[in-house]
């Protein structure tokens, strides 16, 4: 079983329900959730959030923390992550757990910081953590990586 159907799986058997909130990886772990069948039971939506300003306005990432630290920083994967949990919310009840993914594909980076630098962010009921990365390859590779290593932190959190 892959590590995806085990997530859809693992989210299944508890009742829980996601949210994804993606940079880097412009909808593609969502599009990796989605290829599980079963995955509707789980997936309440995702948010492809390229652009800075709309870290801000949709997911309410703090506005001086993009000024001050740029998009691709721990804390802003931890508020992508709690803000897609609220923004994907049906009926007033928002997901259980929030993923995010931000960072540097290449081939330049816009900050400075090296290309391949990633930072996942998780939220759940029992609170939310940053997962840093340095992925290797080209712009593809970076992020296929990005999308198999949110896979693996959301495994994580919980405690699969």
């Amino acid at each position: 079983m892959s590590d995806t159907a085990r997530l859809v799986a693992a989210l299944t058997a508890r009742g829980w329900t996601i949210g994804v909130a993606e940079s880097l990886t412009g909808g593609a772990l969502s599009a990796e959730i989605v290829s599980v069948p079963g995955a509707s039971a789980t997936l309440l939506g995702g948010v492809v959030a390229y652009a800075t300003p709309v870290k801000a306005s949709l997911l309410g990432v703090d506005a001086a923390l993009l000024a001050e630290h740029g998009a691709v920083h721990p804390e802003v994967a931890i508020q992508m992550a709690r803000g897609v949990r609220e923004a994907v919310q049906v009926d007033g009840r928002g997901a259980d757990v929030g993923v995010s993914t931000t960072g540097i594909a290449g081939p330049d980076s816009p900050d400075g910081q090296p290309v391949g630098t990633v930072h996942i962010g998780v939220a759940t009921p029992d609170g939310a953590h940053a997962y840093g990365f340095r992925f290797d390859g080209g712009r593809a590779a970076v992020r296929a990586a990005s999308v198999q290593a949110a896979v693996a932190a959301v495994l994580t959190a919980l405690g699969e």
